[in-house]
C-alpha cells in the first residue's frame, strides 16, 4: 500500500510525525510506502503551489493520502489554501466526520452513538464571487453561489449508503423551503436517494431544525448530509457535542461512476494549533485516527485488522485514563502516542495467537 503523505505547519506537523509512528511495519506488520510531499507554507511559496499539484496527482494515481494541518494566509495574493486545491485537482466531492463517544470522556451533552456529517466538498459559499458597489449612500455586498446536480446526488447517494454500514437515520436537510430553487436541487437528490434505499431510515429536516434536534435525537446513529458551508459548521458543533475536535477524523473522497470512493484522503478537522506548537501536550487523536479511516478503505492484506487495532488502541488508550490535557489529562503528546503503539503491538498479536474467528 501506497499513502501519500502531505507534510504541513506548526502542531499539524508534529501530530503528523506521530501518526507515522503508528503506520510503522514494525507496529502494523504489514508493508507501507510512505510518499512524502513539504507542503509548508514555506514551501508552498517557494514553488508557487506546484507542490501542491504533486501532491494531488499522487493521490491520483495511488489512491490514499494523509494530510496534516497547514496554514493559509491572510494575505489575498499568497498562495492560499491547499485544501481548496486538493478538492479540485483530485475531483473530491465529499466530506464526512463523524462524532463518536470517547470512553471515559462525559459529553457536553447525552450523546451515544456516532454521528456522521456528509457534505459536499466544492462550492457553495467557498470560492463564490464576491463584490460590492455603493448605491443611494449604502453599500451593498453581493455574493455569487453555486451547486451542481451531480455533487448534490454524489453527496446524497454517499449519505445513504454510509447510513446503511452504520445502521443510521439519514437526518436534517438544507433549507429549501427559503429556497427553493438552490437548495431545493440538494432536497430532490436526498428525497430520491431515499426511493433507492428504502431500509434506510429517512427523517428530512430544514437546517434550523437539525441544530435544534440534534440535543434530543443525540440518542441514535445518525447521518447528515448538507451543503459545504453548513456541513463546515455542523461538523464543528457535532464534534464539539462528543467532547473534542480532536476526538474525530475528517475524510475527502472523490468518488467513482458507481459512488465508490477512488481517493481518499484523511486528515485532522482542527488545524494547526500555534499555541500549543513546540510544547509537546496537543491531542494526536485525530491524526492517529485518520491513520486508522485511510486503512479502513484499503483492500490490501491485513489493512482491515490494522485500522481496527488503531481505533480500539486509541479509544481504550483515553478509557484508561491516559488523556492529554485538553481531555483532562497530563499524559503529553508522545506518551499518548507511545501508549496507543503499546496497546496495538499487543491487540495484533493476540489476535494472530487466537487464529481467524
Amino acid at each position: 500500500m501506497k499513502i501519500v503523505v502531505t507534510d504541513g505547519d506548526q502542531t499539524g506537523q508534529e501530530l503528523l510525525e506521530q501518526c507515522l509512528r503508528v503506520l510503522s511495519s514494525d507496529v502494523l506488520g504489514i508493508p507501507i510506502e510512505l510518499l512524502r510531499f513539504d507542503l509548508s507554507l514555506e514551501n508552498r511559496r517557494l514553488t508557487q503551489n506546484a507542490v501542491v499539484l504533486e501532491a494531488a496527482e499522487a493521490m491520483k494515481r495511488h489512491g490514499y493520502g494523509l494530510k496534516a494541518a497547514t496554514v493559509t494566509p491572510e494575505t489575498k495574493n499568497d498562495v492560499g489554501s491547499p485544501n481548496a486545491i486538493l478538492r479540485d485537482k483530485i475531483n473530491g466531492t465529499v466530506i464526512v466526520r463523524t462524532g463518536r463517544r470517547m470512553p471515559g470522556i462525559a459529553p457536553p451533552v447525552g450523546v451515544f452513538s456516532p454521528i456522521s456529517v456528509v457534505r459536499m466538498a466544492v462550492d457553495d459559499a467557498y470560492g463564490a464571487k464576491e463584490w460590492r458597489i455603493d448605491e443611494n449612500g449604502d453599500e451593498l455586498a453581493y455574493r455569487t453561489e453555486k451547486i451542481s446536480r451531480k455533487v448534490c446526488h454524489g453527496v446524497a447517494e454517499y449519505a445513504f449508503l454510509h447510513a446503511t454500514r452504520l445502521h443510521a437515520t439519514v437526518f436534517g436537510g438544507p433549507k429549501y423551503t427559503v429556497s427553493p430553487i438552490y437548495e431545493g436541487m440538494f432536497k430532490e437528490e436526498m428525497d430520491a436517494a431515499a426511493r433507492r434505499y428504502p431500509n434506510v431510515p429517512y427523517e428530512p429536516q430544514l437546517i434550523d431544525a437539525t441544530y435544534a434536534l440534534l440535543l434530543v435525537k443525540a440518542g441514535e446513529p445518525l447521518v447528515i448530509p448538507a451543503l459545504n458551508r453548513d456541513g463546515d459548521c455542523l461538523s464543528d458543533l457535532v464534534l464539539q457535542m462528543f467532547g473534542s475536535l480532536a476526538g474525530a477524523e475528517s475524510l475527502l473522497l472523490s468518488l467513482d461512476e458507481n459512488w465508490s470512493p477512488k481517493v481518499v484522503m484523511a486528515e485532522a478537522p482542527h488545524g494547526t494549533a500555534p499555541s500549543l506548537f513546540g510544547k509537546n501536550i496537543a491531542n494526536p487523536m485525530a491524526m492517529i485516527l485518520a491513520t486508522a479511516s485511510l486503512l479502513a478503505y484499503s483492500q490490501e492484506a491485513g489493512s482491515q485488522t490494522a485500522s481496527r487495532a488503531i481505533y480500539e488502541a486509541t479509544l481504550e488508550t483515553v478509557a484508561n485514563g491516559i488523556k492529554t490535557p485538553d481531555l483532562g489529562g497530563s499524559a503529553s503528546t508522545t506518551e499518548f502516542t507511545d501508549a496507543v503503539l503499546q496497546r496495538i503491538r499487543t491487540k495484533l498479536d493476540v489476535w494472530r495467537a487466537l487464529g481467524p474467528v
